[in-house]
C-alpha cells in the first residue's frame, strides 16, 4: 500500500485538527506552520475534506477549520479512500474477487492480493484520527527524537512532483 503525499498531508492536518478538537476552528496558516506543510497545497486538501464533510469551515476573525466528528468517528480508512482511492494498489475488494472467480490458474494469487486488502482496510477502518492524533511514545521512539534521527514512513510515494489533482 502506499499513500501519496497529498495523503500523507491529509492525515498530518487531521491529526492537528484532532489535538486542537476542543478548541475551535484552527487557521490554514496556522496548521500549516505547525505541521510544516506547503500551506497552498493544504488549502485544496481541506476543501475536499470539507466537501467530503470531514471538516467544516469558520468564517470571520476565529475563523478556520475545525472537524466536523469527534476524531474517534473518523477512521483512517475515510481519509485514504477519499485522497488516495482504494487502500490496496491490487485494486478494489471486488475487483479482486471477480479475479478470483475468473481466474482460476492464478486464483490462489488474487486471494492473497485480497488477504492483504482485507487486513490493510481492518487495521485502517479500526484505527480512527483519536488513536493517532495523541499517542503516547515509546522508550524507542524518544531515544531516536532525543538523537536527532526523524521517523521513517517507507509507505510513503514520493515522487518529483506533488500532484495538485
Amino acid at each position: 500500500m502506499k499513500i501519496s503525499q497529498k495523503g500523507l498531508y491529509a492525515l498530518q492536518a487531521m491529526m492537528m485538527l484532532a489535538r486542537r478538537y476542543n478548541q475551535g476552528a484552527i487557521r490554514i496558516r496556522d496548521i500549516a506552520y505547525e505541521e510544516e506543510l506547503p500551506e497552498k497545497f493544504l488549502e485544496l486538501i481541506l476543501l475536499e475534506l470539507k466537501n467530503a464533510r470531514m471538516v467544516e469551515s469558520v468564517r470571520g476573525a476565529k475563523g478556520g477549520y475545525q472537524l466536523r466528528r469527534p476524531p474517534s468517528e473518523i477512521p483512517l480508512s475515510e481519509i485514504i479512500r477519499l485522497i488516495d482511492g482504494p487502500l490496496a494498489p491490487f485494486g478494489d475488494a471486488e475487483q479482486l474477487r471477480t479475479l478470483i472467480d475468473g481466474d482460476a490458474e492464478h486464483r490462489a494469487l488474487y486471494q492473497v492480493f485480497l488477504d492483504v486488502r482485507n487486513a490493510a482496510a481492518r487495521i485502517l477502518e479500526g484505527t480512527s484520527i483519536a488513536d493517532i492524533a495523541n499517542p503516547s511514545p515509546s522508550p524507542r521512539n524518544r531515544a531516536r527524537k532525543k538523537k536527532g534521527q526523524a521517523s521513517v514512513l517507507p509507505m510513503v510515494a514520493h515522487s518529483g512532483n506533488v500532484s495538485r489533482n
